[in-house]
């Protein structure tokens, strides 16, 4: 009997076949991830567009409003009567402070806090900012929902909103927009509030509620649809407080109790003078009688191109400058006038809430 031989390849065919087989064992590996991401993009696009996700984290903190206020009486009945607001809030933190809008809360009698979890209790105003049309309510409850907050998150034009709030009573509703724009638009309600434009529609009672992104995160307190110059209602154009806005005025309402703004005195606009001059400044339009800029000699068609040595880009940056100066300030402010260049002193004063 002869042994058989092993062939002279059996040693190179094992070695490739081992090889082969970790090239195969590392394409698994590798491509796993890849796949496993296939099938999930597959997954969610064969899945309708859902915000669920951000309406179940933000809408337990925000809150239906009801409070009483007294309308005087009329020639046909002297008695005053007593009528019943609707407006929305948003609960900030867990010791019960609540952001709304300052119109839902003014001149009124007393405030009851309706939560989604069912429960009602009273509240208390805290502090009230007319300029920009919030106030702070504080409520007395354990286990309160908070809405999501991140202090560094930044609006942009296109990003998709939520609007939550209680509009005519109906129960808490959410409405879908899209951002137009994120501040700095004049003429707006005052030009004190860098307001934000969105048109996620906010009808009566719904006002003070939250604007949340697609995450369910707070970027903005419900305000007010636009009304046109005969004060009619414009379909499609709402705003917002944006919620850095809010948060720095509801940190200085609970702190100090008001917000304290610098007063010039003027009504402005970026154009027409921007061309003319060459360089961006503030377009007066109008100076109020006996104010600081009134005194310092400003007037106007003058075209203020500097503050306090800065120069001065846009009308809104110009009045936001103006308006963060503490009442006492003196502040120096070169303008044109015509083809001519001047220089004024006006010393800021409080502008009155």
């Amino acid at each position: 009997m002869t042994r058989s031989t092993p062939p002279k390849n059996w040693f190179s065919y094992i070695v490739r076949s081992v090889v082969l087989g970790l090239v195969v064992a590392a394409l698994v590996i590798w491509l796993q991830p890849l796949l496993e991401r296939w099938q999930l993009e597959r997954q969610q696009a064969s899945q309708p567009i859902s915000y669920a996700k951000a309406v179940n984290r933000a809408a337990p903190a925000v809150v239906n409003i009801y409070s009483l206020s007294e309308v005087r009486g009329s020639y046909y009945s002297r008695r005053p009567s007593t009528v019943l607001r609707l407006g929305s809030g948003v609960i900030m933190d867990n010791v019960g402070h609540i952001l709304t809008a300052a119109h839902v809360v003014a001149d009124v009698s007393s405030i009851e806090i309706a939560l989604q979890d069912g429960r009602r209790t009273s509240a208390q105003v805290i502090g009230v900012d007319a300029i920009t049309d919030l106030a702070v309510l504080r409520i007395e409850l354990d286990n309160l929902p908070v809405i999501p907050q991140d202090h560094q998150l930044r609006s942009s034009v296109g990003d998709v909103v939520l609007a939550i709030g209680n509009p005519l009573n109906l129960g808490q509703t959410i409405t879908q927009g899209i951002v137009s724009a994120t501040g700095g638009r004049m003429g707006v309600i005052n030009s004190h509030a860098d307001l934000m434009q969105m048109d996620a529609v906010i009808n009566e009672g719904a006002s003070g509620g939250a604007l949340v992104n697609s995450e369910g995160y707070l970027v903005g307190i419900n305000n007010a649809q636009f009304r046109g110059p005969a004060g009619q209602s414009v379909e499609g154009i709402y705003f917002a407080v944006p919620y850095s806005l809010a948060r720095s005025i509801m940190r200085t309402l609970i702190e100090e109790g008001e917000v304290v703004r610098g007063y010039l005195g003027i009504n402005s606009s970026d154009n027409p003078a921007a061309q003319t001059y060459q360089q961006p400044g503030i377009f007066v339009t109008a100076v109020d009688p006996n104010s600081p800029a009134a005194q310092a000699g400003l007037r106007p068609e003058d075209y203020i191109v500097e503050i306090a040595g800065q120069q001065i880009s846009s009308a809104p940056e110009g009045l936001a400058l103006i308006s963060t100066t503490r009442p006492g300030t003196e502040l120096e402010i070169r303008y044109f006038r015509g083809n001519e260049q001047f220089t004024t002193t006006v010393t800021i004063t409080k502008l009155a809430n």
